[in-house]
């Protein structure tokens, strides 16, 4: 039988806060254990947290991004565990009143995945586990969370994965994470449950804990899935548990079952006043957002021209995208600063994490003034490209390396000569072309474009090479 996927995230993010949560100890990753600590972030007796207003500001500005309602009056909370890392016994977070609710993110298809709500807590430390013993790290302990709960509207692992690239994105453009997977600054508790088609009610969920990877996420969803599958099928029961995704045997396994579930024993966090956020503030706070990635790529779609894969690549990286807005300014072909961006830069640049960094030699003004003159047709193609390959090595402006006389361009009667001269040059490209071998029109051009160190215009090429050979 084929049984429907259903799933939902809980979507756990560190903000990018320079101090924690309560306290004022460093949120910076890598320090030596427990060096980032105080007696907040362990929780001594006698000591008091103080709410970092950074925090809330953050969380709201997700909140506006996400499209969710941003509650006036919001208040904290005590969960209570006894586990090693909270040494406190209990962390600080929300319950039934969070800071936003009601949001949703919308995905490529134009399925909307609704957001239950975002709340703020603290992170919990760190265990270590090493040869039978286990240690604690409290480094993290109190930096800064926020957790986006969604509904559970996701029906296949892609929309998964693209859900949290999504949330990702998002969160990067804001500036209230830098989302890093590998370092654990967005990692997902991911609930599934499958369901005949057509029935309504839902199937006994699992939850897999602790997803850092997208890739590993989207091969636990689908080992998940097929692992429920053949349990119905086989006309068993799905337990309801929560459980872990073993890299090395590429199988789910059992944390703890219904049965080992916690009460977390919600109250209020008597040492912490409400949270308060009037509707100027909101406002205020809406007004610092950007221009957020699906706006952007819809901009460069249909504004712009762009196809939708060169949009794609742009946005992915705020940086890249912020480069390009800059370098476009007062241009009238923006295509052809993409096609310089997303060749030869991003040559340079081969992984994702090197895009992301987008440390380069060249500025948005240097590659603006490059596009005028590409715009002003004083400037190919292939010699625009040459020349930024050289702007890329030195950090020198484009007029370092052109002279007048590259940018005189060739005049028609010269152009017409030069093509002739190459036609009469490459009888065998003719005869290929004219025997339906499109490809070797390229020698033509090649030649053209050689002997006019790509000052040509290879449109007018085209057309004076046509005129000869048919």
């Amino acid at each position: 039988m084929k049984y429907e996927f259903v799933s939902g995230l809980e979507t756990h993010i560190e903000l990018s806060t320079i101090t924690k949560i309560f306290c004022g100890c460093t949120t910076a990753f890598g320090s030596e254990p427990n060096t980032n600590c105080c007696p907040i972030c362990i929780g001594l007796p006698g000591t008091l947290p103080k709410l970092n207003a950074a925090v809330v500001d953050y969380a709201i500005r997700a909140g506006l991004a996400t499209h969710c309602t941003i509650n006036p009056i919001a208040k904290m909370d005590r969960k209570n565990y006894v586990y090693p890392d909270l040494a406190k016994a209990y962390q600080i977070s929300q319950f039934d009143k969070p800071l936003c609710s009601n949001g949703y993110v919308e995905l490529d298809n134009g399925r909307r995945i609704r957001i239950l709500r975002i709340h703020i807590e603290e992170d919990a430390g760190k265990l270590v586990h090493r040869r039978g013993d286990t240690l604690v790290d409290y480094n993290r302990g109190g930096v800064p969370l926020i957790e986006i709960v969604s509904e559970p509207d996701i029906r296949s692992v892609e929309e998964a994965v693209e859900y949290v690239e999504k949330l990702q994105l998002i969160m990067k453009y804001i500036g209230v994470s830098d989302c890093k997977m590998q370092e654990g600054s967005l990692r997902c508790d991911v609930n599934l449950s499958i369901r005949p088609f057509g029935q309504k009610e839902f199937g006994t969920r699992t939850e897999i804990k602790n997803m850092n990877s997208c890739s590993f996420m989207a091969k636990a969803l689908q080992y998940e899935y097929e692992r429920q599958a053949e349990l119905l099928d086989a006309g068993e029961t799905v337990t309801q548990e929560t459980l872990r995704w073993n890299t090395e045997t590429g199988e789910t396994e059992s944390m703890r079952g219904k049965e080992d579930a916690q009460d977390y024993r919600y109250f209020r966090e008597p040492d912490l006043v409400t949270i308060e956020t009037p509707a100027e503030k909101v406002e205020a706070l809406r007004q610092t957002l950007p221009e957020l990635p699906d706006q952007k790529k819809k901009r460069y779609v249909e504004v712009l021209g762009l196809p939708v894969d060169d949009a794609d690549m742009l946005v992915k990286h705020r940086l890249v995208a912020e480069f390009f807005d800059e370098a476009i300014e007062g241009i009238k072909n923006p295509k052809a600063v993409s096609n310089l961006i997303l060749g030869e830069i991003f040559r340079q640049l081969s992984t994702d994490e090197q895009k992301e960094l987008f440390d380069i030699r060249v500025t948005a003004k240097q590659m603006n003034d490059l596009a005028k003159l590409m715009d002003g047709g004083k400037l190919r193609a292939n010699l625009a490209r040459q020349t930024l390959v050289k702007m890329l090595e030195t950090g020198k402006d484009v007029s370092d390396f052109l002279s007048e006389q590259d940018l005189a361009g060739v005049d028609d009667s010269a152009l017409e000569a030069i093509c002739k001269q190459v036609v009469e040059q490459n009888p065998k490209a003719v005869a290929d072309y004219l025997s339906g071998k499109e490809k070797a029109f390229q020698v033509f051009i090649g030649g053209v474009m050689k002997a006019t160190r790509g000052k040509a215009d290879a449109g007018k090429a085209r057309e004076l090479i046509l005129s000869m050979i048919q």
